[in-house]
């Protein structure tokens, strides 16, 4: 099978986590003999600031971290007939333009012989409902919403026929527990994020980190001057960007990480954790999360992971975590035994190999009432 995905980017992870996940279900496609071609935009924003700020050997780095993906990159002249030629699925991320995402459907509706899908992995759903819903999806099979409030949302405001939950998963090849001697204790991984975490960075990272003294790093990209100096004087040391694929051996120089959800996740698309949880637990390290609502029932908590509903609670956590051998180690080995049975790349090749054989079968008419999949 020809399998066609329309990245933002797979090149550059600068502040597009998405990417994480998308390079792994490439990665598993080619590894199950599918042959797998990439195509992103020359200019895409998050490619350009990575070049920025760390020139083109961190997209040659990229390449040679993953030297089996096909990456294609083009301009706004592409030829759709050539791109597509003899494609069996497409896939186009959210993160393409309307018109790339508009031109692509009607490709497809005018004699395309592939399966064509649209793939959202946002809040803009509930946070910018103007922009998604002026995405053409007419020329589409279906979306892949990754998360259950996502999918109901898109056929309640009537945007797609047919759309099926697929969360994101870690990528197991790359994501897994490295050899290292711990040499600081806590490791949080995340951008800034637009204010949208400024008071739950302060209250979950900052001043836990203070309170208990910790040897702390932080690694993400656009923090402003005033957040760098806020970490600087709690003790963190502020790294900047961080490679994903090297992410597994920074949890192994330390002890114990964080997950810090944004708000538009907590307040308004429960059961979607984004990607970071996936990954630190399948890297064997032990996670402490601030709140979010885990409906889909993806995790056990207080078994794979620890919660903590305050600040006070973090710093309660950490301190058990950190003191305690066994309670680090369990939450370490049930972590990594949950991401193996349950949210690998592979898992979700599976789920959309599912999907596709769906395709076949006419879509059942709802009746009134009913919100059809």
């Amino acid at each position: 099978m020809k399998v066609v995905l329309f990245y933002h980017s797979a090149l550059s992870d600068w502040n597009h986590g998405n990417a994480h996940f998308l390079r792994g279900i490439a990665a598993e496609l080619q590894a199950r003999g599918h042959d797998v071609v990439i195509r992103e935009p020359a200019s895409s924003w998050s490619a350009a600031n990575l070049v920025a700020d760390h020139g083109m050997r961190a997209l040659l780095a990229t390449m040679r971290a993953y030297p089996t993906l096909v990456v294609e990159r083009y301009d706004e002249r592409q030829d759709l007939d050539a791109a597509l030629d003899g494609a069996d699925l497409v896939i186009v991320h959210e993160w393409n333009t309307h018109e790339l995402v508009a031109r692509i459907g009607r490709h497809r509706a005018s004699g395309g012989r592939y399966r064509l899908l649209f793939h959202d992995t946002h809040h803009r759903s509930v946070s910018d409902a103007a922009a998604m819903a002026a995405y053409d999806l007419s020329g589409y099979d279906g979306v892949l919403a990754y998360g259950e409030v996502i999918r109901e949302r898109y056929l309640r405001q009537g945007w797609a026929r047919r759309v099926w939950t697929w969360h994101e998963a870690a990528d197991v090849r790359v994501f897994r527990p490295r050899h290292g001697v711990p040499s600081r204790d806590l490791v949080w991984i995340g951008n800034w994020g637009d204010d949208e975490r400024t008071k739950e960075i302060a209250a979950f990272l900052i001043e836990p980190v203070r309170t208990l003294g910790l040897p702390a790093t932080v690694y993400g990209v656009r923090y402003p001057p005033a957040a760098i100096e806020a970490l600087g004087e709690a003790g963190v040391v502020y790294r900047g960007w961080l490679p994903n694929y090297r992410v597994p051996n920074a949890f192994a120089r330390h002890r114990v990480t964080v997950h810090i959800p944004r708000r538009p996740y907590v307040e308004a698309l429960p059961g979607i954790p984004t990607i970071r949880p996936f990954e630190a637990l399948a890297c064997g390290i032990p996670l402490i999360s601030a709140p979010w609502e885990d409906v889909e029932r993806l995790f056990r908590a207080g078994r794979d992971y620890l919660v903590a509903r305050t600040g006070a609670e973090m710093t309660a956590r950490l301190r058990d975590v950190l003191n305690d051998r066994e309670l680090a180690a369990s939450l370490a080995r049930h972590g990594r035994a949950t991401i193996l049975a349950r949210h690998t790349c592979a898992h979700r090749v599976d789920e959309l190999f599912a999907i596709l054989a769906e395709l076949r079968t006419p879509a059942a008419v709802p009746s009134e009432g009913e919100i059809a999949v």
